[in-house]
């Protein structure tokens, strides 16, 4: 009889063990091909992301390196909250519209949680209630979705709890070694808006905000207030568990007191903080951390949906303020140089007619006192050309009291013609309306208009300095020019600003342009 040597049998068995192994695969993909699914989605948020994509956008997924990576992270906070364990830092993470964001972080991230710890619960926030509410259905129609009940059949929403703004998860429990098996509820995603009352009783294990302030709100102090004032001191009474519970903060830098600002400014260790330009090559040391340098490729951190083409597309959109802040992360406001008065090339005469698309005249108009005025009323007229051009036609300026500057303003109206609109800026308060009104009642006969401006003066005059500094302006040749062009050579810090705000409302009036638009 012949003798079997030890190692053959460990072949033997380890043979009988693959095969096993290939055994349950196979019974899985035949019988159960969701439970693979199911297994590699609890493995990674982001193989999560990639099975439910059609489940929330109609668009094709397109990956880059950034989503995986903010993922992991986002993982790593949710392992430790799931097992109780103290929060080692709450996280903020600045990156460009347009990246994923939102579905990454406020959408996909909460449901993959419930997947694994259905008892869960959030709180999220956006700067905007119908906003916050969006995000919030998103999640929920994902829940509702024939392919999630397909791979997650013990999962569901709680019927009498099911609002866009608060609902209930339930999930089936089952008993280890018996049939028997119950609904029990799960965790629940409350969702508000930044500076609300209503989160006032709801209490959560992470608390995700989302963009709490838009570009518009972030040109207002008072907003800004109201946000760091809410996210400092209303939410952070709304956590299950103050040594545990994070706050998550994902958003594009707008101001340099925003929240993000307001959180760095405390200097608190425990922050972890992610900041991810669309652009390296003028925005460097804003990226953290350091080591993801190496992720850029031309200097991009999407080249697929953040291009070159689509950066310089963005900041005429946005101007040089809002194309820092949103795309560079970094708000500061521009400095001395804001407009390149060598780019204005001066002409000595008049296009043809043909080429003229539009015609605007825009008055900034001096405060007075008793009918005397203590600094200068400016109205600049500016065509619009058909080759995508503008030309800076003529300004008239001076210090004048409220009749003799009135009696100005129609005369110049009378020589520009029928075919300039005229736009007079309103000042706030009901003095500033009744000036404005005041002006329209003068002017009748022709096409005038009341212009309520919002936020700085640097910020409305961003899309008009962009269009500068490529070379797109010209200007008539006049006497005004010098004090025009030594205006914008210093502003914002510049004694008078008024040339400069005549200026950019006409070009804005030409344009309709929204100061400090949003991207999405």
């Amino acid at each position: 009889m012949e003798r079997t040597s030890g190692p053959i049998l460990k072949n033997a068995e380890r043979g009988n063990v693959r095969r096993e192994r290939e055994g349950r695969m196979r019974t899985a993909i035949t019988e159960d091909p969701y439970s693979i699914i199911r297994e590699l989605n609890d493995r990674s948020l982001f193989h999560f992301i990639e099975t439910m994509w059609p489940e929330v956008s109609s668009d094709d997924f397109v990956s880059n390196w950034h989503i995986p990576y903010l993922c992991r992270e986002l993982e790593q906070i949710a392992e430790r909250v799931a097992k109780n364990k103290a929060r080692e830092y709450d996280l903020i993470i600045n990156v460009p519209p347009g990246t994923t964001k939102t579905i990454t972080c406020s959408i996909m991230f909460p449901v993959w949680c419930w997947t694994k710890w259905p008892k869960l619960r959030f709180i999220t926030a956006s700067y905007s209630k119908d906003l916050s509410l969006e995000t919030a259905e998103y999640a929920r129609d994902l829940i509702r979705s024939d392919t999630f009940k397909s791979i997650y059949p013990d999962l569901m929403i709680k019927e009498d709890k099911d609002t866009k703004g608060n609902y209930k998860l339930m999930y089936r429990q089952s008993y280890p070694g018996s049939k028997y098996e119950r609904w029990v509820p799960g965790g629940n995603r409350f969702s508000t808006s930044v500076g609300s009352t209503t989160v006032t009783g709801f209490h959560a294990h992470m608390l995700i905000i989302d963009d709490p302030l838009n570009p518009e709100q972030a040109a207002s102090e008072r907003e800004l207030e109201k946000a760091n004032r809410w996210m400092s001191q209303t939410l952070p009474s709304r956590k299950v568990n103050k040594a545990v519970t994070p706050t998550i903060l994902i958003m594009q830098r707008l101001h340099q007191d925003d929240p993000t600002g307001h959180w760095a400014a405390k200097k608190k260790e425990n922050v972890r903080h992610i900041c991810l330009p669309g652009e390296i090559r003028h925005y460097d040391k804003q990226l953290r951390p350091k080591e993801l340098r190496e992720k850029y490729i031309d200097d991009l951190l999407d080249p697929k949906r953040l291009s070159w083409t689509v950066l310089k597309d963005l900041e005429a959109d946005l101007g040089q303020y809002g194309y820092a802040g949103q795309i560079g992360q970094d708000p500061s406001p521009p400095g001395g140089g804001m407009f390149k008065i060598d780019n204005i090339i001066v002409t000595e005469k008049l296009p043809h007619l043909s080429h003229i698309v539009k015609k605007v005249r825009y008055w900034d108009k001096a405060a007075t006192e008793e009918g005397k005025a203590d600094t200068f009323t400016a109205g600049v007229l500016i065509y619009q050309l058909i080759d995508a051009r503008w030309l800076i036609v003529d300004v008239k300026r001076g210090m004048w009291g409220t009749d003799q500057r009135e009696r100005i303003i129609r005369n110049v109206a009378e020589a520009d013609g029928q075919d300039v609109r005229v736009f007079v800026e309103q000042e706030p308060g009901s003095g500033g309306k009744e000036s404005a009104q005041a002006t329209i009642k003068n002017l009748a006969g022709f096409a005038v208009y009341a212009d309520r401006p919002t936020g700085k003066k640097e910020f409305r005059a961003d899309p008009y300095s962009v269009q500068i500094n490529n070379g797109n302006f010209r200007m008539l040749r006049g006497d005004w020019n010098f004090a025009f062009l030594e205006e914008h050579r210093l502003f914002p810090y510049s004694t008078y600003k008024d040339q400069v705000d005549a200026a950019a409302g006409a070009f804005n009036q030409l344009t309709k342009k929204r100061i400090a638009r949003r991207i999405t």
